[in-house]
């Protein structure tokens, strides 16, 4: 082996999780996995690479410029590194058509990759969220997907969040209604998703260079920043341009979106009606839906939509569908950020240490160690001699709230010594008991 030392580091974007890191990470995914199951989603799990032609021509041009190209020498298979969770839902739904019912309602907590420059919370691998109900057309599936994002995030504790609501459809009624050509409409959905980034004045700017008529643009970005209270923004969109096909259906879809909402009991507060919110993905054909928190601002925090036809590249006919996608990175950093972790997450899964006195009475506290264990007690133990005093402080060090002590007079007697750290308070209680008197010390 070569002498020659390799200094350890990783990938740009790319991040480890120590242990004290991973315990905060399976809270959040564990709390969002319950809400799943609390709607009926069931678990899916696909690979970490699909063939190119399944990722490629679904996302639009930017999101496809940001795919990892994945070959090994030899390989004749064009492979890539899946860019979301969506597409491979679809690859599913038609590869096994014969063995899902409908409707088909699945949950996956993976990683995904993208290319994209790394900056604070925004990284080149993370994992993404997603719950999808695939069979259901009416908007009643959309408000079931919305529920899912609002109680989640209001389970892990966030006080404030606001779940922004648009139709592709609309976009495309603004953009006849204004004259924009059916060609100009992607240029028009790339330039109205940078709207947080670049503002209004930026997105006309861009329109304009993209070749669309000043009086066009003006005509348009009018009824895109409208900003009225409440389902207000679709009374203005009606009055205009009511008699649009595209617009009826997009606005009649959002009322009853609207109403299936106030159904589920989910508050008015907690949504608005925003026609600056695109979601970039060239995939979605209805309602469209994104969760931000404003302050601190760290873009959005859940995605989601309408794509009634992406399914229909792998099979015969397509099917209604309909999803979200938690940015749960992002949901993370802001649980630290605000504080959210319950007291018990801590440092350490290791609720006792199971100390040894000497080697005379190691087996004991090996076989002391196997009983907790049996009980429901995650216990550590000294595997290697050393001093009592240094295995208190090993404990200490790790965050390990209690330690049991068993030495020759202890294994004489059949009692076990527990001390907390947190307080010093000491007691003594028979070996039988003491699974039951830790659950107590810890509680």
């Amino acid at each position: 082996m070569s002498d020659i030392k390799i200094k350890p580091r990783l990938p740009k974007g790319m991040r480890d999780y120590l242990p004290q890191e991973m315990l905060k990470r399976e809270y959040v995914f564990g709390v969002v996995r319950d809400v799943f199951h609390l709607f009926g989603f069931e678990p899916l799990q696909t690979p970490v690479l699909e063939l190119n032609e399944i990722l490629m021509g679904k996302y639009g041009e930017d999101a496809e410029k940001l795919i990892y190209q994945a070959q090994h020498p030899g390989g004749k298979e064009e492979l890539a590194l899946r860019y979301d969770l969506t597409v491979p839902l679809a690859r599913v739904v038609g590869q096994y058509q014969n063995e899902i019912n409908l409707p088909f309602k699945r949950y996956q907590l993976s990683p995904v990759w993208r290319a994209e420059r790394p900056q604070r919370g925004r990284y080149r691998e993370f994992y993404q969220c997603d719950a999808d109900i695939v069979g259901i057309g009416e908007m009643s599936a959309d408000a079931e997907i919305i529920g899912v994002v609002v109680t989640a995030l209001k389970k892990l504790g966030f006080p404030q969040f606001n779940v922004k609501i648009n139709n592709r459809k609309l976009l495309t009624a603004i953009g006849q209604y204004s004259g924009v050509s059916d060609a100009q409409l992607g240029d028009l959905y790339r330039s109205v998703d940078k709207f947080d980034k670049i503002g209004a004045d930026g997105v006309r700017k861009e329109l304009v260079e993209r070749g669309i008529d000043t009086d066009v643009v003006a005509r348009m970005m009018d009824l895109i920043i409208a900003h009225e209270p409440g389902l207000g923004n679709l009374d203005v969109l009606e009055q205009a341009m009511g008699s649009i096909p595209a617009a009826e259906e997009g606005i009649r879809e959002l009322r009853e979106l609207a109403a299936y909402l106030e159904d589920s009991l989910i508050s008015p507060e907690d949504y608005s009606v925003d026609f600056t919110m695109v979601r970039g993905l060239g995939y979605y054909t209805g309602p469209i839906f994104e969760t931000v928190i404003e302050e601190p601002n760290l873009g959005s925090i859940s995605g989601g939509g309408r794509y009634d036809d992406l399914i229909g590249l792998f099979r015969k006919e397509s099917l209604p569908t309909t999803g979200t996608s938690l940015g749960i990175e992002r949901i993370i950093d802001l649980m630290d950020l605000f504080e959210l972790y319950p007291a018990h997450i801590s440092g350490t899964v290791i609720q006792a240490f199971v100390t040894v006195f000497d080697e005379s009475t190691r087996r004991e506290s090996t076989k002391l160690a196997a009983e907790l264990r049996g009980q429901g007690i995650n216990v550590e133990m000294q595997l290697e001699d050393r001093k009592l005093g240094k295995q208190f402080q090993h404990a200490d060090r790790r965050g390990i709230p209690l330690v049991a002590v068993l030495g020759p007079e202890e294994v004489t007697q059949g009692i076990v010594k527990l001390k907390r750290l947190s307080d010093g308070e000491e007691v003594t209680v028979p070996r039988a008991e003491a699974a039951a008197k830790i659950s107590d010390l810890l509680s």
